[in-house]
Formats: structure tokens, sequence, C-alpha cells
């Protein structure tokens, strides 16, 4: 464990975990300040509003409007309640140019002035506006964290039940696949888990979900049948409250015949790789993230 792991650690348990305890205040969540990213010479992020490609790129100057360029369609977490394509650059700026892969980070509509299924409706409009403007689906990968790695999940889900050609992988890191909270580590580790309580899950979840159902396989894609989904790489932490969100979706996905990468990460935070300007065991993750796509994307 690096030095900069127990910083970080120390950190987070005494000044983020004790707010996670309680019912969040959503407008002061989302004023927080929040880690920024340091854009390669020759990158640029541009902005678009316009929906459903509503986020922002980031991409090569030379890579702008190649649709044959190697593209990752990145989902951020925060509980699909706050964050966004902004928040989450130290990942998706590590992710673009690390796998030379023009990279779109959507800004889909949050919960509670959009609940559920509204950000799986946004995400499935972005791949489709992707694949509408010439990218084939064999170039491009998703990708997440946290209620982005659902998501991500989720959108495959939906897509390859309406018909939708497939991409050719996901990315999922500590991926929230089941808001029913049923998961042990949410008992086994709420005391090693140095951002959350266990407890907390399922009360987070309500926010998003309002009045649907907590199993239903697109809020929670760890109930939906996985058959015929594309190769999977996922980390998590092995300290994290949600380390079970991950260890059975491997289990499940590869008992239903779908390539999966998996590994748990010894003593780190939840989504560990948001540090990555900071953190070594963000870069080498990080690293790994990028060799998969590169692969499932040669």
């Amino acid at each position: 464990m690096s030095w900069q792991n127990r910083v970080i650690s120390l950190f987070l348990k005494f000044r983020v975990k004790r707010l996670t305890k309680r019912e969040p205040d959503i407008a002061k969540i989302r004023n927080r300040p929040f880690l920024k990213a340091r854009l390669a010479p020759g990158w640029r992020i541009q902005e678009t509003t316009t929906p459903p490609l509503k986020g922002e790129w980031i991409e090569a100057v030379d890579q702008s409007g190649d649709n044959r360029a190697r593209t990752l369609l990145y989902f951020h977490g925060g509980g699909y309640f706050f964050c966004s394509p902004k928040t989450h650059r130290p990942i998706t700026v590590a992710l673009a140019t690390g796998a030379k892969a023009r990279t779109f980070a959507l800004d889909y509509a949050l919960a509670p002035e959009h609940r559920f299924p509204a950000a799986v409706e946004d995400a499935v409009a972005a791949y489709r506006g992707l694949i509408a403007q010439g990218v084939p689906p064999a170039r491009l990968v998703l990708g997440g964290d946290s209620a982005g790695g659902g998501l991500a999940l989720a959108t495959l889900v939906a897509l390859r039940d309406a018909g939708d050609k497939l991409p050719a992988g996901a990315v999922l890191f500590s991926p929230w696949t089941d808001l029913a909270g049923t998961g042990r580590s949410l008992i086994t580790n709420t005391k090693s888990d140095v951002m959350f309580h266990g407890e907390g899950i399922v009360r987070g979840a309500r926010i998003y979900l309002g009045d649907a159902a907590p199993t239903h396989p697109l809020a929670s894609p760890l109930y939906a049948d996985l058959a015929g989904l594309p190769p999977l790489f996922i980390q998590a932490s092995d300290s994290e409250v949600l380390l079970d969100d991950s260890t059975r979706l491997a289990a499940k996905a590869s008992d239903a015949g779908v390539s999966v990468s998996f590994m748990a990460w010894a003593g780190l935070p939840h989504v560990w790789q948001i540090f990555a300007g900071i953190l070594p065991e963000a870069r080498a993750a990080l690293r790994e993230a990028t060799d998969f796509i590169i692969r499932t994307v040669p």
C-alpha cells in the first residue's frame, strides 16, 4: 500500500465517510470542488449541449471527426444524483490518452429531478447517436464507474434486448449493480470502506429509483440476463462495501458465457482510479484498463 493511499484513505474516512451516514444534501454535494486533470499537448476537450450527445469529447486534435478511431463512451459515477463529465476528467482523460481513444463523456439526466429510467434512456440514446454519426459498434467500448458502471452494464442489456448491435466491450470500475443492497460486503466491509457505510447504499438508491423496483434489471443489472454481452473488464477494491456488486456480477456474467476480466485490488477507496493525479495505484489500474481497451479494439 502506497503512502499516498494511506493519506487519501485517512482524508476520506474523516472528511467524507461521516457525511454518508445521513441523508445527503444534494445541492451541497453538487457544489463540492472536484479534482482537475491535465490534458496532454495535442489533446482537447470540446463540450456539446445538444442531446443525445450532451457532454464532452476528449480527443486528439488529429482524431477530430474520425469515426473509424477507437472510441470510448463513458458514464460518470455519483449515485445517479451528482457529479458530471467534468468531475470525472481524471479518469476520462487518462483513458482517452492512454488508449488513444476518442472519448465521449455523457452528461446524463440526474435524479431526483429525473429518476429511473431517465439515465438509461439517455445512455442508450447517446450510444445510438454515436452509431448514427458513423462510429462502428466494433470500434466502440463503454465505460463507467460506480453508478456509471451500473449504467454502462444496463445500457448493454437494454441494447441487446432491443436488437441493437453491441459495442466491443465495457470497462467497469466498482460498478453499482445491485440497488436492492443485498451484497454481504455491505455489512462485512462497512468498517474497512473509507467512503461509505453499507446502510447508506439502499437509502441512496431511493433517490434514483423513486417508486421503481430496486431489482428491475435496468436499474440493478445484477438481476438481468447477461447472456450475449461483450467482454467485461471489472475492477473493485476488496475493502469497499460495493465489492459484492462486482464479485457477483463477474461470476454471473462468466456463468452466462461472457468473457470477464475481474480483479479485486487490496485496500483502496471506492473508485480510486479518480485519484490518478496523486495515487500510483490509480495510474496502474488505469493502465490495465487502457490495455483492455486497446486489446478489445485493436
